[in-house]
């Protein structure tokens, strides 16, 4: 039961963040996302991200930087399938002899909603997107390396390591939000857009490829292109139950590249997993033409 009244509370308290949003001002009707330029923790914090000094809390912790600094001390996976899954042994300074970096403020990660994507929600921004982690990049390059730091939810409130990925582009793209416009992702094919009132555009190849080479699409017309594409692959569908992960990967460049590799935070040590994505799609698209 308490359960169920805290997830009522946070669901209230979200649309009622972003009704007041909507409410402030037409010109930045979209803005329910961080700031392009995370702000330092002393200006107001983002009232669209819950208990985002957590966030900020986590991303300067002891325990997050060494995180960071083993992830950065262990090899990039070559990406062969059977790879073994390397474990990263503890260490006593984790971060000694690295160069000297910094994990900067959270951003918003948002992803199309299961309801958006059903079809049971309206295209409305406050109905097509939603918050599902934050995520942190690195001051510099280190030994040649960026990484990006993910922050999920805890349950009860506050936010945790989730993982930490080779690579930046979550971040930059997250980082491309300005106000009265809406950054989010379609994961399923990687792409990134940006929405502006009611307009979808996109911001790298595979979203416009998502779009089929169009420079912009209403958010209605998208809603109808991701619905044909994933309402029959949702959690639970006959398409996920036979073992498939949700959503499939339209034709691109990205469907012969492996996933970056992901460190899977738990515990006193932590497993470096590597995601091989190339082989998945190709397994979907053989089932789907099969």
């Amino acid at each position: 039961m308490r359960d169920t009244e805290m997830s009522g509370k946070r669901t209230g308290s979200r649309s009622s963040r972003l009704s007041i949003v909507i409410a402030l001002s037409a010109s930045a009707l979209l803005s329910v996302v961080g700031p392009a330029h995370a702000a330092p923790a002393k200006d107001p914090l983002p009232a669209d991200i819950p208990d985002y000094q957590a966030a900020l809390d986590a991303v300067k912790s002891t325990s997050v930087r060494d995180a960071v600094c083993r992830f950065l001390r262990t090899p990039v996976p070559s990406g062969s399938a059977g790879e073994p899954v390397q474990t990263i042994p503890d260490t006593a300074e984790p971060c000694r002899d690295l160069p000297v970096f910094t994990i900067k403020d959270p951003l918003a990660r948002n992803e199309i909603a299961p309801g958006f994507v059903a079809g049971t929600a309206k295209p409305l921004p406050t109905e097509a997107v939603k918050l599902t982690q934050l995520v942190s990049s690195l001051s510099t390059t280190v030994n040649g390396r960026t990484a990006t730091v993910m922050l999920a939810p805890t349950q009860g409130g506050g936010w945790h390591l989730a993982a930490i990925r080779d690579g930046d582009s979550d971040a930059v793209y997250a980082g491309k939000a300005t106000l009265g416009t809406l950054v989010f992702t379609e994961p399923q094919i990687r792409g990134w857009y940006q929405l502006k009132l009611t307009t979808v555009e996109p911001l790298n190849d595979q979203a416009r490829q998502g779009l089929g080479g169009q420079a912009s699409v209403s958010l209605s017309d998208y809603q109808k292109l991701v619905k044909a594409r994933y309402a029959d692959k949702l959690p639970g569908s006959e398409y996920d139950t036979n073992g498939y992960s949700s959503g499939y990967g339209t034709p691109s460049k990205a469907d012969d590249a492996t996933s970056s590799a992901l460190l899977l935070a738990g515990g006193s040590s932590a497993a470096l997993a590597l995601a091989c994505g190339a082989a998945v799609l190709r397994r979907r698209r053989r089932a789907s033409t099969g």
